[in-house]
């Protein structure tokens, strides 16, 4: 006589697990990706990195791993199926980017004062069209998966992704103003790039504090 009651009930309870469970899954194949896409991309940018000296580009490069260690809070909450613990991700997520926005600063500020020149420009070139592609592969992934799953920590983390994606074509620029004999402009793009990251942290914040991710 159970049998049929805890069948029918089944039927209704198994649906919500489901769903969680898919959420779940989802979430993470999303974060995981986006890891993975930028993983790769920032360990390219290390090596291009260490052969050109480019304050742009380790600006960029800093940027890509926090961005890409983010993916880590938010795997964990949607492990876990929990609001709460995917809200504290989101606040993590802000947390990351400020801190890479701090670090940026004070490399390029640092080469300000000592300047010294970046070389193997047509690499640092490449570094920059990577890290765009990268970035905008990665936003795609993370936006898409939280759009769907309406999470504002994911979009949130996507639209972080979007805009390292044009930060990253500011490597382009450092190459070329460089090329053209203004070495200076390394790291004052590299200046521009850390203001940039300020006005995302302000943007991701907003976010995840409100909730609101269509704007």
């Amino acid at each position: 006589m159970s049998r049929p009651v805890e069948h029918s009930s089944h039927g209704h309870s198994h649906g919500l697990v489901d769903d969680s469970i898919k959420r779940s899954r989802e979430g993470l194949r999303a974060v995981v990706l986006s890891l993975f896409i930028l993983g790769v991309t920032a360990a390219i940018q290390v090596v291009i990195y260490l052969a050109s000296g480019s304050v742009a580009l380790l600006a960029d490069l800093i940027h890509n791993v926090g961005d890409a260690l983010t993916a880590v809070p938010l795997g964990i909450a949607f492990l876990l199926r929990s609001a709460r613990a995917e809200r504290g991700a989101g606040l993590w997520v802000v947390g990351a980017i400020f801190v890479s926005a701090c670090v940026a600063g004070y490399e390029a500020i640092t080469r300000i004062v000592d300047p010294v020149a970046p070389d193997h420009l047509l690499a640092l070139t490449a570094a920059g069209v990577l890290g765009y592609a990268g970035n905008m592969l990665a936003a795609r992934v993370r936006t898409r998966a939280g759009e769907r799953l309406d999470s504002p920590a994911l979009i949130a983390d996507g639209h972080h992704a979007r805009a390292d994606a044009y930060v990253s074509l500011a490597v382009v620029a450092s190459a070329a103003v460089v090329a053209v004999g203004l070495p200076i402009a390394d790291p004052l793009i590299g200046l521009a790039i850390t203001l940039v990251i300020l006005r995302i942290t302000w943007q991701s914040w907003t976010t995840v504090r409100t909730g609101h991710h269509r704007h």
